[in-house]
């Protein structure tokens, strides 16, 4: 099924509900504004396999850009809003975007990013940025028929490699001539192992730049559910959106358990949320004692699975399941879990490795082809890096996530990037960076770094870095504090034992971080 389809047997239907304002946009209203948006398109001249990027925080207007991509068979890249101007650049050239759609309350970020990275058109959504047409003008003077060569365009996200590069993940839906209203892999899923219907309500918390709420918002869109779409989260507004709209399904990361399980119990409990089928969580560990309390909360509607932007494998794991077997995130239903030594040869059960599936979607990072490589081994079986062991009865439990890689409050924070910064500092020798407890976030981000010269490991040292920092990063890149050590563990080859300095931090919480 599509919107489309909807928008002829149930128009007036509520496709989604933005919660913080209550605009409410029908499935005849976004079946209209998304032909326009493909009209648009077309209109400046762009063709299936064609590029777009989005740069926006979560807005009504979103999602009839993402649909107008998709039955126009458009890839379009989901920005973060959490970028500086320069890194947003990098992305919109990275694509080939030949269209660029921004919010704006992001128009410093969005005008930096354009005078960097032109596009052929530039629109500006909710209000005006210099430089950019007013979208709202432009969607209008479309018309609000279908354009006459429909096909499946498809999500490009990002998401950061070990270089600190961003990587898009590419699919090859775009381009391909496919039908615009066939079923995908994650479409079947949530009606087949979750049960997502045509009278689901399904409550988004997260920022729709991100792999999951945008594609799980728009599967229950093609099955004809209605979202309610949170501005930002906050807890105890999230509370009460499940209660208000009846929510009967919802998709969380573990920060967000954690920030619910401390409000005060009088806020927890004046909320019914009784009408919750299915909450699922995904994207970081999630400590175990907090997913106790969330199922001893909420009942046994926990669910998890662990896959990535990349779609390569999906594995799954329902409340009762993993009561029996605390720290699991399930079994392979999409894809051969296949868990491999460092030479990419299969280990048995309960053996530590990197974690491969064998059979799943193909996937390529675009214009990275050494990437692509290096994610697969001889036997052509895919990896996102991470670690674990499966048991014998094919239960995945992950050890480490990509090696190093750090995140916080469900954000993938790579180390390589930061480092590359520091060690640019003329005061800086020498720079390791990654994750620490962080009782919220699960993780935040940690420096180490060794002076130049000895004589200047002071407090006005580690502000001057905080400030150089901040001055080159996207806040949630940039560490929260520093320490100075007068020569790092490196080996003579150069390699970095960056455990030895991870560690310690994390003596006494293995248990909890699964």
């Amino acid at each position: 099924m599509h919107p489309a389809h909807h928008a002829v047997s149930t128009p007036d239907k509520p496709a989604y509900i933005m919660a913080g304002t209550g605009e409410t946009v029908t499935y005849a209203q976004l079946d209209a504004r998304s032909n326009q948006v493909a009209q648009l398109a077309r209109a400046h001249g762009l063709r299936a396999g064609d590029a777009i990027a989005l740069l926006m925080e979560n807005s009504a207007a979103f999602f009839e850009i993402a649909w107008g991509a998709q039955r126009a068979g458009l890839l379009f890249a989901c920005i973060s809003t959490k970028l500086t101007a320069a890194e947003a650049a990098y992305i919109i050239r990275d694509c080939g975007a030949k269209l660029l759609f921004a919010s704006h309350r992001l128009a410093a970020i969005a005008a930096g990013a354009l005078a960097e990275a032109p596009v052929a058109a530039a629109f500006c959504v909710d209000g005006p940025i210099e430089g950019f047409v007013a979208y709202e003008g432009a969607r209008d003077a479309m018309p609000t028929s279908p354009i006459d060569d429909q096909s499946a365009g498809a999500d490009m996200l990002y998401s950061s490699g070990t270089t600190g590069r961003p990587k898009g993940v590419k699919s090859a839906l775009a381009g391909s001539g496919a039908p615009f209203d066939a079923p995908n892999p994650l479409q079947m899923m949530a009606q087949a192992l979750y049960g997502i219907t045509a009278d689901s309500r399904y409550l988004s918390p997260a920022p729709l730049y991100h792999a999951a709420p945008l594609r799980w918002c728009m599967s229950v869109h093609k099955i004809g559910g209605t979202t309610v779409i949170m501005e930002k989260f906050d807890p105890e507004t999230y509370l009460s959106l499940v209660e208000r709209y009846k929510i009967t399904d919802s998709q969380l990361v573990p920060t967000m358990f954690v920030r619910m399980l401390k409000l005060q119990e009088e806020a927890r409990a004046k909320h019914d949320v009784s009408s919750l089928k299915m909450a699922i969580h995904a994207a970081a560990p999630c400590p175990i004692p907090v997913k106790e309390q969330m199922i001893a909360w909420w009942g046994p509607v926990i669910y998890e699975y662990y896959a990535g932007t990349e779609g390569n494998g999906f594995c799954t794991i329902a409340p009762q399941e993993w009561l029996e077997r605390k720290g699991s995130v399930g079994k392979a239903v999409l894809g051969t879990l296949r868990i491999c030594d460092e030479n990419g040869e299969p280990l048995p059960p309960r053996a530590e490795g990197v974690v491969y599936f064998e059979g799943g979607p193909d996937f390529a990072y675009h214009n990275a082809p050494e990437k692509t490589a290096e994610s697969r081994n001889a036997r052509g079986w895919s990896t996102l890096g991470d670690v674990g062991y499966v048991d014998e009865d094919g239960y995945l439990f992950l050890t480490d996530r990509k090696a190093f890689m750090i995140i916080s409050g469900g954000v993938n924070i790579y180390p390589q990037e930061i480092e590359n910064l520091l060690v640019t500092h003329p005061k800086v020798a020498d720079a390791a960076v990654f994750g620490v407890p962080n009782e919220e976030f699960g993780e935040e981000v940690k420096a180490v770094v060794q002076p130049l010269h000895w004589a200047d490991h002071d407090d006005g040292l580690r502000d001057e870095l905080m400030a150089f920092c901040r001055a080159h990063l996207s806040h949630i890149k940039c560490p929260k504090s520093i320490d100075l050590m007068a020569e790092l563990p490196r080996h003579p080859t150069g390699k970095l034992y960056k455990r030895l300095l991870r560690d310690p931090y994390w003596t006494g919480r293995a248990s909890t971080i699964v």
